[in-house]
């Protein structure tokens, strides 16, 4: 079984900083890109960035420069740094990770349950 589970999510205020931690956990060959995403209320989910197991990021253009995503591969693990934090990017943050397990378990996209944010104004 595989698992990617998220936390950090939190209450803030406007301006403040947040950082949200996934670690994915079970039987796990290799992960490729991880990401996150996020779905503000009554709003589709959207890609806030991505990095590859390389290190390469790509970002939302409308969040470059207050948001960080980086990732530890011996932990498993993919950040998000937001800082400068606005009440648009209230929302359920999740995490999703490109997974090749061991065995005969499902190779592909992974996601987290997702963790609230709220900014405040």
């Amino acid at each position: 079984q595989v698992q990617l589970v998220e936390s950090g999510g939190g209450l803030v205020q406007a301006g403040g900083s947040l950082r949200l931690s996934c670690t994915a956990s079970g039987s796990i060959f290799n992960i490729n890109t991880m990401a996150w995403h996020r779905q503000a209320p009554g709003k589709q989910r959207e890609l806030v960035a991505g990095i590859t197991n390389g290190g390469s990021t790509n970002y939302a253009d409308s969040l470059k420069g207050r948001f960080t995503i980086s990732r530890d591969n011996a932990k498993k693990t993919v950040y998000l740094e937001m800082n400068n934090l606005e009440p648009e990017d209230t929302g359920v943050y999740y995490c999703k990770a490109y997974i090749i397990p061991f065995g005969d378990l499902r190779r592909g996209d992974y996601w987290g349950q997702g963790t609230q944010v709220t900014v405040s104004s």
